[in-house]
Order: structure tokens, then C-alpha cells, then sequence
């Protein structure tokens, strides 16, 4: 390669990184101590909302929007759309806990628990947002307790959350550490662990009704029938589509379909260090849309089994990247392995 190829390259390549700079847009941070909030803007829009309230039993990420302004989440329980199904009232935003910590119940806990049955349910109290960063990378961390109803500390939680975006795509990433206050067992449960719950023209297509039952009995009977809106289907890294991709392990799963005019993708991407993986994909067609690795007993019909166990000072780190795309069409599986590989390098 002679000196001016290889300058022309050079300028090319520089051009291509300039682009790609340009193309990140300022993510901003506005906190409110009094209404325990912070939003998230990109580009000056609003892109999501960290919520802490003491009425909800975790915090979450809601509402989240596409680059577009397209809602991608469900509004149910904290605010009604038209056409958003009512069932699993836990189901909100974005959200990480899971079934079964100590035999307590932290996935299923909601306003909708019986007062009677409250104690065996987990709460995740968060009590401080520790920083909130302004840039091409936004950033908010904060500390939170995995607590019984007693309020005893099971579990500190330490997360950061990175946000990201262009102008057709927004990008969570999220870094969760929790250390064990007491002896702590994640025992193999079916929910768990990233939660997404997504907006009805998300869900897939079905005319069955569909019934699920969590560890405490309670029943939610979830209506099928011929749906004019949902169009969603989903893909993993595996190649498993649609219903398959539920049980199976990947590196990605990828949920896709139409919003109004606009195609609409949403990734989950796991990281090498995280336990077990790659995760497997607790991927519902009704709308949720879950990372879970330690529901193996499930996922393999008691194959095998995988319980965490943390003793008294003992911590873990899970890693999880979210991708929302709207780009005209769904994210291809070369930008998600190339995401993916990123990503790892965290």
C-alpha cells in the first residue's frame, strides 16, 4: 500500500470516527429528591425515568422510549394506555430482582399482595442515589438494601447505569453488584432476573388464553384471542424465534415489531462475566421479556439446577446491555454481535 493510499484511508477512517462522535447525542440527568426521580434525557428528550418511590417494592426504569419518542414499555400499573393489558402488576419498566432470595419472593411483590401474605415478599429499598454524571455518556449509581418485611438487610446493592444514543438508538447499560449482609441463596427459580415488560403492539400474536402460576399459587390468567396490534416476535443469538426462544440460552435475544410506522428493536445482551452464562431467556410472548441465569432447574425440565450462594461479605456482579433501535428496520444479528463484543471488553 503506497503513502497516499494509505493516507486516504487514514482520513476515512478518521472521517468515520468523527461521524460516529457527532452522531452520540448529550445525555442529561435531572434528579428530584422530593418526588424520588431521576430523568433521563437524550438529545433533549426524554428517554426514561429512574423511580424509587417508597410505594413501589423496587426501583424501576419507566417509562422508555424509542429515539423516535415511542413508548416501548407497557403504562400499566402506573398509568393506563388504551389497550394495555392489566395482568402481573409487578411488571414495570425495566427492573432487576428475583424469585426466590432466602426463600423470599422479591420478582412477584406488588400492591396486588395480600397484606396477610406480605412476609413472604422481598423489598429493594433504595436509599441513596450516589452519582449522576451529564455527557455523551450519562451515568446515575445508587446504593439500595434487599430487605424482608422487617426491613433486615439481606443484600446491599451497588448499580450503575449508563446511558447512550443516537439518533436512532438508545443504550442501557447496567452494572449491579450485590453483597451479602447475612448468608444469602439464590435458589433455581424461574423469575428472574433482568425484567423488561413491553408495550402491547410488542407482544406476540396469539389466540389462547395463557395461565401462569408463581411460587406462592397465584394464578394470572393472561386473555388470547385475534389481536389487531401485537406483531412481535423474537430472536436469539442461537437462532431460536418466537415461543422457542423461551428456556434457551444466548448471548443476545432481540424482540422486534411494528410501532405505528416505524420497525422497533429491543436487545438484551448478556456479559461473559456474569454467572452462568450464556443466560437463558425467560421470554414470554404475552410481553415480558427477561435475562434470567439461575432459572436452570426450569429452563432444562430438572436437567440441572443452578442456585447461587453468597456467605456473609461475599459479592456478585451482573452486567447487562439494552439496546432500542428504530432505525426502519429490526437490529441485524451482525450490529448485536458486534454490540455484544463491546460490550465484554466492560
Amino acid at each position: 500500500m503506497n503513502q497516499f493510499r494509505k493516507l486516504g484511508l487514514a482520513i476515512t477512517m478518521t472521517a468515520m470516527s468523527t461521524l460516529a462522535i457527532a452522531q452520540q447525542q448529550q445525555v442529561t440527568l435531572v434528579k428530584s429528591a422530593k418526588d424520588k426521580k431521576v430523568d433521563v434525557l437524550i438529545g433533549g428528550k426524554p428517554f426514561t425515568s429512574f423511580l424509587y418511590p417508597d410505594t413501589l417494592e423496587k426501583p424501576v426504569l419507566y417509562p422508555l422510549h424509542a429515539a423516535n419518542g415511542t413508548v416501548v414499555t407497557r403504562s400499566f400499573p402506573l398509568d393506563k394506555r388504551a389497550g394495555d393489558a392489566t395482568d402481573h402488576p409487578h411488571h414495570i419498566g425495566l427492573w432487576f430482582n428475583y424469585e426466590n432470595l432466602n426463600g423470599l419472593d422479591f420478582w412477584n411483590n406488588s400492591y396486588a399482595i395480600p397484606a396477610a401474605k406480605k412476609s413472604q415478599y422481598g423489598w429493594i429499598r433504595t436509599d441513596k442515589v450516589l452519582e449522576t454524571k451529564n455527557g455523551t455518556t450519562g451515568s446515575l449509581t445508587y446504593h439500595a438494601n434487599w430487605t424482608n418485611q422487617a426491613k433486615e438487610v439481606i443484600l446491599e446493592e451497588t448499580t450503575r447505569f449508563e446511558f447512550s444514543g443516537t439518533g436512532s438508538q438508545r443504550v442501557i447499560d447496567r452494572i449491579t453488584t450485590l453483597k451479602a449482609v447475612m448468608d444469602a441463596k439464590f435458589n433455581d427459580a424461574k423469575d428472574g432476573m433482568l425484567g423488561l415488560r413491553l408495550a402491547h403492539e410488542l407482544q406476540m400474536p396469539t389466540k389462547e388464553d395463557q395461565k401462569f402460576t408463581d411460587d406462592k399459587g397465584i394464578v394470572t390468567v393472561v386473555k388470547g384471542g385475534t389481536d389487531p396490534l401485537a406483531n412481535g416476535n423474537y430472536l436469539t443469538s442461537a437462532g431460536k424465534e418466537g415461543d422457542a426462544a423461551w428456556s434457551t440460552r444466548g448471548v443476545w435475544c432481540l424482540l422486534y415489531g411494528k410501532m405505528g410506522n416505524d420497525m422497533i428493536s429491543i436487545a438484551m445482551i448478556d456479559h461473559p462475566q456474569n454467572p452462568n452464562y450464556p443466560t437463558f431467556w425467560h421470554a414470554r410472548g404475552y410481553g415480558l421479556f427477561a435475562a434470567n441465569p439461575l432459572g436452570e432447574k426450569i429452563f432444562t425440565n430438572g436437567k440441572s439446577e443452578k442456585n447461587l450462594t453468597l456467605k456473609k461479605g461475599e459479592s456478585v456482579t451482573f452486567k447487562y446491555r439494552i439496546v432500542i433501535g428504530n432505525a426502519g428496520e429490526k437490529l441485524s444479528a451482525d450490529q448485536l454481535n458486534a454490540s455484544a463484543a463491546g460490550f465484554a471488553k466492560k
